[in-house]
C-alpha cells in the first residue's frame, strides 16, 4: 500500500477515515432496511447484482466473483433460489455445468434497491456545486479503479 499523500496530515487522514466510515454506516444502514424487506443478506444482494449484470453465471464464476468457495456460493444460490430471486439451469453444451440466472422478481429487488441508492446519492450531490459534483465523481472513479476487489 502506498504511503499517505504528503498533502494531508495524519490527523486529516484520520478525519477522512471517520467521515468515510460514518457515510458508509449511513448508506449500509438504509440498504440493510431495504434488504430485510426482501429477506436477503448483503452477500446475497451483492450476488444478485453480479448475476443481474450477466445473462447467467456458472457456480465457479459466482464463487470467483464472491471470493467464496463453490460450496459457500452454492449456499447463497440455494437461499436465493428458495426465495425465487434466481433459477438454476444447465448449459446446453454441457449438462453437468449449472448456470444461475436472475428471475424477474430478483431483477425487481435489485432495481428497487439500486434506484433507492441513486435517489439518495442525488440528494447528497444536490448540496454540491456542479463542479464539485464532477470532481467528486472523478475522485470516486479514481479510488474505485485503485481498490476494486471484485469483477
Amino acid at each position: 500500500m502506498n504511503p499517505p499523500s504528503p498533502g494531508l496530515s495524519h490527523l486529516e487522514i484520520e478525519r477522512l477515515a471517520d467521515i468515510i466510515m460514518s457515510m458508509q454506516r449511513c448508506f449500509v444502514q438504509h440498504l440493510s432496511e431495504e434488504l430485510s424487506r426482501g429477506q436477503v443478506s448483503f452477500p446475497q444482494f451483492f450476488l444478485l447484482g453480479h448475476i443481474s449484470a450477466s445473462e447467467s453465471l456458472s457456480m465457479t464464476e459466482i464463487a470467483d466473483r464472491m471470493t467464496h468457495t463453490t460450496a459457500a456460493a452454492t449456499g447463497l444460490v440455494d437461499r436465493l433460489e428458495n426465495l425465487c430471486y434466481v433459477q438454476r439451469t444447465h448449459a446446453s453444451s454441457d449438462r453437468r455445468k449449472v448456470l444461475v440466472r436472475i428471475t424477474p422478481k430478483g431483477l425487481d429487488l435489485v432495481g428497487r434497491i439500486r434506484q433507492d441508492i441513486v435517489a439518495k446519492l442525488a440528494l447528497v450531490t444536490g448540496i454540491l456545486e456542479p463542479e464539485e459534483q464532477t470532481t467528486w465523481l472523478h475522485i470516486y472513479e479514481k479510488i474505485h479503479a485503485h481498490i476494486t476487489c471484485s469483477h
